[in-house]
């Protein structure tokens, strides 16, 4: 079989192009025994991906030149060797940017039999929705009585934040780059929402918003809106660290935010996090958010591109803010 794939054709300086992406086509062996034929039907982009488009450490290994990318997705089993993954077995897997590729079955998950979407799994009840939940109960230790600011609110992770907060009885303050945008959050139930690029004054706008100050501040962006959260968090503040995609295609270091010593002064817990740390917690996250969807109480909100040819302008698209909730690429 003739796989498709997207490889990492150079490394980006600044904000990646599609000049940085090329298509190859790659025959696929015959399988050996244990092994399946996976064909994907659905991939995601990601911005933790743009960090892997670097030659340097961190707590992924870079994407190889001339080599296929890799990233969440979901398949169906096309040929099988291995009783464990039979004909026509829906999967999740880290084999994106690829139409096809063959597994010992190691790295593939069966998704339950639920009358859930598939995509979903790549969404809400997937990387996103787990980041989420792990920012909010176990980081930010989430109780009812918080306010909670979330930056990037329209995006994969902070549409879900928004509902979990909303969910646990929180007042909700959420910015967004457009006016639609702000509709879109408006739809969850969140109290308050600031376009940031119609503000003069992040700080300010926030403090409108929020007059008692926040509590936790998830933080998805950086640069500015760190530093409003620092202006308003209010003494033993938690701040939330998922992201901070208004920093990821800078060419020189970026100044970090001019007011750091309200971490000391208000007593803050600033933590990041890696969500893969987490995955001891998926089981309880499923349970409650699969919960939730069939309740109709979270709803789950896609930007589809069509095609493995779209996947780069897909993934430029969300440096862009071109996504509403989860971008993905339907192969």
């Amino acid at each position: 079989m003739i796989s498709s794939q997207i490889h990492l054709a150079s490394r980006p300086i600044g904000m990646p192009t599609l000049a940085n992406f090329k298509q190859v086509e790659v025959t696929l062996p015959a399988l050996k025994a244990g092994e399946v034929l996976v064909k994907n039907t659905w991939m995601s982009v990601d911005p933790y991906m743009r960090g892997r488009m670097m030659d340097k450490d961190s707590y992924i290994p870079p994407f190889q030149i001339d080599a296929v990318m890799d990233g969440g997705a979901i398949g169906e089993v096309i040929e099988s060797l291995n009783p464990k993954f039979p004909v026509g077995s829906k999967v999740s897997n880290v084999s994106g940017w690829r139409s096809a590729f063959i597994s010992d079955g190691q790295d593939l998950t069966l998704l339950p039999a639920a009358n859930i979407p598939e995509h979903y799994f790549l969404g809400v009840l997937g990387m996103p929705g787990l980041t989420a939940w792990v920012g909010l109960m176990t980081i930010a230790k989430l109780t009812p009585k918080d306010t909670v600011f979330v930056s990037a609110a329209s995006g994969a992770v902070g549409m879900v934040v928004c509902q979990i907060a909303k969910l646990n009885g929180c007042k909700v303050i959420a910015s967004v780059g457009s006016d639609e945008k702000a509709e879109l959050v408006k739809s969850l139930g969140v109290d308050a929402v600031i376009n940031y690029k119609k503000v003069t004054d992040l700080t300010q706008a926030l403090r409108d918003a929020a007059p008692d100050g926040i509590d936790v501040y998830f933080e998805n962006v950086g640069g500015a809106h760190l530093e409003a959260a620092l202006n308003v968090l209010n003494e033993y503040g938690r701040i939330s660290v998922c992201g901070m995609i208004a920093d990821y295609n800078a060419q020189t270091p970026v100044p970090g935010p001019s007011n750091l010593l309200a971490i000391i002064t208000k007593k803050l817990t600033i933590q990041g996090f890696i969500v893969m740390d987490y995955f001891d917690q998926f089981e309880e996250f499923i349970a409650q958010m699969a919960q939730w969807l069939q309740a109709g109480k979270v709803k789950s909100q896609e930007t589809v591109y069509q095609g493995l040819e779209q996947a780069p302008e897909a993934f430029i698209g969300l440096f862009e803010g071109k996504n509403k909730g989860k971008m993905l690429v339907k192969l």
